[in-house]
């Protein structure tokens, strides 16, 4: 039966529950913003309150016979070429984890690429599954990681036959791509399921000259965040499975682990209507967005100091498979500052919030919520900031290692590490110890050091350093990085 995506169920039953005039002795208590603060109710509106009802036992009844939620994820699989959808409504941070807990369990091996994400250390962290971390391919030049290569996966699997499955991110933040097809093929030659952290991908199923999804290329699992490049609310989160080396019954039961017993409705009903728009009008919508940023890059290469990373970039001999152009990443070096300084100067003066932030980049996504007006406004404020460059101070070099210098020995596993006895000792008498700890520049969010790895000086000169010149670091205990938590020696 050919699916219906003008429906979305969601919405749908949430319509019809107003219509109903329904009257909740349930939670939430706010009872349909009745109950809402006065000065919440101003700021966010009733609209907000009002879609928030309880999924089970309000949106459909205690027993989930008008299978609501069941209906929207059929849905949701068959817009993305998936065989079985599952809706998160705490982030692809959880959805990932459900994903690996799917496919490896204590004490199991599991293939990672190094560019993993941090909610894939927390999950690790959680759940006692060894890491074999696969090296990414670093441009020395660029100062930036793309996927790990096939053939790495590969002489991955060699040294470590009974390694469980493989999980690769792709797109990352900045938009590199791995050759899925490849990786998937290694993986299945050997019987093993491919994750992959598809959290920036949202939008690649729905235009044929984006690079090739997941669910397409041959995954098992996939994870995808909504609320980053598509149009859904944020923690809004699906995760999709194909194939029969994970059994769907397997994967449910694991995020029902890690789940909310209380999701949001709020969050569902994002996650539907996204659906619904991209099932019934992607390919317009995306068409669009992709001649706006085109248009957008070019105008970019035109103020003297910055360059938006292309393809010719990304994409090479020992470098990444595809690209996506969309992230929209500036590299401000020629401008003599580093990314902090102009995402923070582009804050403040010109009150425009780019997301990807490193020491000499910063990211300016484009969306199918985007438009000329918007995007004016962009090339505006970095019209104004290559003008007002020259009068910031002079920028603070971050001391950024070469990769034989970037990596660390893992010498115990993140969860012994996390878990085990642990001591603060200041950052200068910290090299040659194991972190107890995860530290991470944020965005985008791939831990530099994780628990269990063995701290090196180019390591934490780097932290250092990017401290200093502005690097967030929200994770580790000493939000300063003057102490660093190590595990104590036995």
């Amino acid at each position: 039966m050919t699916a219906d995506h003008s429906r979305a169920p969601v919405l749908e039953a949430l319509e019809e529950y107003h219509r109903r005039g329904r009257l909740g002795f349930t939670p939430p208590g706010h009872k349909q913003a009745r109950g809402a603060d006065p000065a919440a109710r101003e700021v966010l509106g009733d609209a907000v309150y009002l879609g928030d009802v309880l999924a089970s036992g309000g949106l459909d009844d205690r027993l989930t016979r008008g299978r609501v939620l069941q209906r929207a994820q059929e849905l949701m699989a068959d817009a993305v070429h998936a065989e079985h959808t599952f809706f998160s409504t705490c982030g692809s941070s959880l959805s990932v984890k459900a994903a690996m807990l799917s496919v490896a369990g204590p004490h199991e091996k599991l293939l990672i690429g190094r560019d993993a994400h941090k909610s894939v250390v927390a999950g690790l962290i959680l759940s006692g599954i060894e890491p074999v971390w696969v090296e990414p391919r670093w441009d020395a030049e660029r100062h930036i990681a793309h996927p790990p290569s096939a053939a790495e996966f590969d002489r991955a699997f060699d040294a470590h036959p009974d390694a469980r499955g493989a999980l690769v991110t792709s797109p990352t933040p900045y938009g590199a791509c791995a050759d899925l097809r490849s990786v998937a093929e290694v993986c299945h030659r050997r019987s093993r399921p491919l994750i992959v952290d598809e959290a920036w991908g949202a939008h690649l199923p729905f235009h044929p000259d984006l690079p090739s999804w997941a669910m397409d290329a041959g995954a098992d699992i996939c994870v995808t965040s909504i609320h980053k490049m598509g149009s859904g609310l944020e923690q809004g989160s699906v995760f999709h499975l194909r194939g029969d080396l994970v059994p769907p019954a397997l994967l449910g039961m694991r995020a029902d682990l890690l789940g909310t017993t209380s999701p949001s409705v709020l969050i569902f009903a994002g996650l539907d209507a996204w659906r619904r728009q991209m099932a019934l009008h992607g390919k317009e919508l995306l068409g669009s967005t992709l001649e706006l940023a085109a248009e957008v890059r070019a105008a970019i290469e035109e103020i003297d100091g910055m360059h938006v990373h292309d393809r010719g970039d990304f994409c090479g001999p020992s470098l990444a498979d595809d690209f996506d152009p969309l992230p929209g990443v500036i590299d401000v070096s020629g401008l003599g500052i580093t990314g902090y300084q102009a995402a923070d100067w582009l804050r403040e003066q010109r009150a425009i919030d780019a997301h990807l932030v490193d020491h000499r980049r910063i990211g300016a996504q484009i969306t199918h919520g985007d438009d000329r007006e918007t995007t004016g406004e962009l090339l505006s404020a970095l019209r104004d900031l290559g003008r007002a460059a020259r009068e910031l101070p002079a920028a603070p070099r971050v001391e950024v290692p070469p990769p034989d210098e970037l990596r660390m020995e893992q010498a115990l596993l993140p969860r012994d590490a996390f878990f085990g006895p642990a001591e603060d000792v200041p950052v200068g008498e910290a090299a040659g110890r194991v972190a107890a700890e995860m530290i991470t520049p944020y965005p985008p969010g791939i831990p530099a050091v994780l628990p269990g790895e063995r701290l090196t000086e180019p390591v934490l000169r780097y932290l250092r350093t990017g401290m200093d010149a502005g690097m967030h670091l929200p994770d580790p205990t000493d939000p300063e990085l003057n102490t660093v938590r190590v595990v104590v020696p036995e």
